[in-house]
């Protein structure tokens, strides 16, 4: 492909491209982080964002998808659609722990390089602003919502502390666990009172005891959310929040009826009642496309980049990628953005998403992925083996993407 002059001079463009963005992106970065929002909150974000794509002469739909911190910009005509994810939440109390800001600017600058030789690559480039990955599920609310509907792949990256061909990904579903007992003194009369606070603490320490029995792939964490008003009360209400990650959907569910019959457990022992709600949506796994990943990585490699298997080094999490990844070929590597040991949801991430090593990875992540776009339009065979690499893991007839 490379060989071709017509491709040779895209691949140029598109590095020129970023190398003209580079103090925007980064800038834009910043910004991000320095105004850190929620899931379905990102206004701020949103605002940057889709400003730079306006400023760059991209025709942008805000609040896409009934979603209103989400956004979508395309260019091109005809040809393939491969479509370029952001991502900008933060965490509540660390920021940007995750570095979403890496991850939004990376994908502005590889769609706007991307869009700047859509046409004469004879191709469609979109990109997608998806809120609310830190649980709201965005993704998968923009999928049910048909953002993915005519999209051939889906790219993004992710930082981390090391270049990574993927992540270790889990399927993840959240638990939502309400105890309900009765209310006394805890004086006068503790004996007329039903304690939920002890129906949760049981439960958890049920749950505490499963972990000795689930295997080394599988998480369950949790925390309590409501213990109480006063020491003095017997608490008539607690509540607990549950993840429960296993490496892959089937595994999640299972996991789940452990974990639920844990704080029923708990609840009897006690006295009390629990409701337990399954939140949705529920993140999938990610499936990888090893086709798309393969031309990420040469292109990662090309530009000077030691992409590392995930034998060598993992970082395990879950993501609503996961879930496009079920519907059209997807890749989520990691590119490095903090020092080999910096754990990501950590407030030592976040001081590293804005240092110099993070901005070098935002135009490199972004270089990269643009490269991998123009691969995909210049030959129809690197498509067609990620499609059928993709129906052959799905069980999905080969063709145009499909929804679920």
């Amino acid at each position: 492909m490379a060989d071709d002059p017509t491709v040779a001079g895209a691949r140029q463009r598109v590095l020129d491209r970023i190398d003209d963005l580079a103090d925007t992106l980064i800038s834009a970065s910043h910004q991000i982080h320095a105004q850190p929002e929620l899931g379905f909150k990102e206004h701020i974000a949103h605002g940057i964002l889709t400003g730079v794509l306006e400023t760059e002469g991209m025709e942008v739909v805000r609040s896409a998808y009934g979603l209103e911190t989400a956004f979508e910009a395309s260019a091109g005509s005809g040809g393939p659609v491969i479509a370029v994810l952001c991502e900008y939440d933060a965490l509540p109390g660390i920021g940007h722990a995750c570095g979403h800001n890496i991850i939004a600017t990376a994908g502005l600058g590889a769609g706007l390089a991307a869009a700047a030789v859509a046409t004469e690559m004879n191709g469609q480039i979109r990109i997608l602003g998806t809120p609310a990955e830190e649980g709201g599920g965005g993704k998968v609310l923009m999928l049910e919502r048909g953002a993915f509907d005519d999209i051939e792949a889906a790219l993004m990256v992710h930082p981390a502390d090391a270049d990574l061909r993927n992540i270790t990904s889990l399927a993840v579903q959240q638990i939502q666990a309400v105890f309900t007992g009765r209310a006394a003194h805890a004086a006068a009369a503790p004996d007329r009172g039903l304690n939920a606070l002890d129906a949760a603490v049981l439960s958890y320490m049920n749950v505490a005891a499963l972990r000795q029995h689930i295997s080394p792939e599988e998480r369950i964490h949790g925390i309590f959310t409501d213990a109480g008003q006063r020491a003095n009360i017997v608490p008539e209400r607690a509540a607990a929040s549950w993840y429960v990650r296993a490496p892959d959907r089937a595994g999640a569910d299972v996991l789940a009826t452990r974990v639920t019959a844990c704080l029923e457990a708990g609840a009897l022992a006690s006295g009390c009642s629990v409701n337990s709600e399954l939140i949705q949506p529920i993140y999938n796994e990610v499936r990888d496309n090893q086709v798309l990943l393969d031309r990420y990585v040469a292109n990662s490699v090309g530009l000077g980049r030691d992409v590392l298997p995930t034998d060598n080094h993992q970082v395990v999490g879950s993501t609503d990628l996961g879930n496009v990844s079920y519907t059209v070929p997807a890749i989520h590597p990691m590119i490095k953005t903090a020092p080999v040991g910096t754990a990501i949801h950590t407030t030592d991430f976040a001081t590293a998403a804005i240092s110099d090593e993070a901005d070098e990875a935002i135009l490199h992540g972004a270089r990269s992925m643009a490269l991998t776009v123009v691969d995909c339009w210049a030959s129809s065979g690197v498509l067609d083996a990620a499609r059928s690499e993709f129906a052959d893991a799905t069980g999905v007839r080969e063709g145009s993407p499909q929804t679920t």
